[in-house]
This record gives C-alpha cells, sequence and structure tokens, in this order.
C-alpha cells in the first residue's frame, strides 16, 4: 500500500468518524404522534430516539444539548431511573415506593441526579397534571452538570397500577432550553397514556 493511499484510506475514516460524532445517534422520530412504550407523545419536534429496555433518551441536537428521558412502569423498590433495585444494605436511596406524593417523587428524581454527580439541584412549580385523565405532576428544575455547565428542564410524572412512569427533559440554560421548551411543555401537556 502507498503511502498516499494510506493518508486517504485514513482521511476517509477520520470523516466518517467526524460525521458520525455530528448525529446525535439512534432512530429518527419526526415530528407528530409517537408511542413510547404505552405512552402517546405529540411533538412539534423532530427527535432522535435511542431506545432502551424500559426506558429511552430523545434527543434533538445530541444528548449534551437536551434530552428527553423516559422511564417507563419503575416499580415499587427500583430506581426511579431504572438503575438498579433497593437492597438491605443501601435502604435510602432514589427508591421509589408505592403510595409517593408528588414531592417525594421530585425528590427522589433530586437524589437521582445527585448520585449522577449533578449539583446545585433546584425545583420549583410543582403542581398537580391531568394527562388524559391519568393524573400525574410536573415541576420544574434547574441544575448544574459535573462541568460546570447549568441545564433547565422539567418533568412530568404519573403512577398507574402502582408504578412509575417519568420523563425528564433538561437542556443547557443557554440558548437550546430557551429555544425549545415552550413545545416541550406542550408536548408533556398532552402526553397520553394507552
Amino acid at each position: 500500500m502507498t503511502l498516499t493511499r494510506f493518508r486517504l484510506i485514513a482521511c476517509a475514516a477520520l470523516l466518517l468518524l467526524l460525521a458520525g460524532c455530528a448525529t446525535p445517534g439512534g432512530k429518527l422520530q419526526k415530528a407528530g404522534q409517537a408511542q413510547a412504550f404505552d405512552i402517546t407523545l405529540d411533538s412539534p419536534l423532530d427527535w432522535a430516539r435511542i431506545k432502551g429496555y424500559r426506558s429511552e433518551t430523545w434527543t434533538i441536537d445530541g444528548q449534551s444539548l437536551n434530552q428527553l428521558n423516559i422511564y417507563s412502569q419503575v416499580k415499587p423498590g427500583e430506581h426511579v431511573m431504572l438503575r438498579g433495585k433497593q437492597k438491605k444494605s443501601r435502604p435510602d436511596g432514589p427508591w421509589f415506593k408505592a403510595g409517593m406524593r408528588g414531592d417525594e417523587i421530585r425528590d427522589i428524581v433530586v437524589d437521582a441526579y445527585r448520585e449522577l454527580n449533578w449539583t446545585r439541584i433546584s425545583t420549583q412549580n410543582l403542581r398537580p397534571a391531568d394527562f388524559a385523565g391519568t393524573s400525574g405532576y410536573r415541576f420544574d428544575l434547574v441544575m448544574t452538570e459535573p462541568n460546570g455547565l447549568v441545564y433547565q428542564g422539567t418533568a412530568a410524572v404519573a403512577v398507574r397500577g402502582g408504578n412509575l412512569d417519568l420523563l425528564v427533559w433538561i437542556a443547557p440554560r443557554e440558548h437550546y432550553y430557551g429555544r425549545d421548551i415552550d413545545e416541550v411543555n406542550s408536548m408533556l401537556d398532552r402526553m397520553r397514556f394507552m
């Protein structure tokens, strides 16, 4: 292989790698109605969807610039973000429990972000929500990620059949939050369960 040919191949590989970094990854979800587990969302925005077993991450510009995390059917004794189960050796933690009030659910969401090394977390505007006949809660949050960037976001929660559904959207306070918050609020306020 000649040196020139090697350089061309290396350059092409580098360009492919950079192109892969520029896209958020996952399956493209066009604006409109979408199903995530048994949740129906009507979004005016296009998203990339990264699917997991009982969780999904949706992003518009890449996960560091905005992300909607969906956790479906969190059972009592499970981590609110599906990161494990409660153990006797660790009874305290962000575990979902049956019968939790809205403020208690909000607090375990905050605790889960603290576990992920987010700091300066504050919440406001905890309010009841009605998701097409299913009762739940909405609240807003501000927090700083481990590298120091300040994010703002909003959350929607509902308890159905004894299990928790949690949706949390966050984006950097600068530009991305302000650009998309109205559309995200509209989508979360109008979500419904099948």
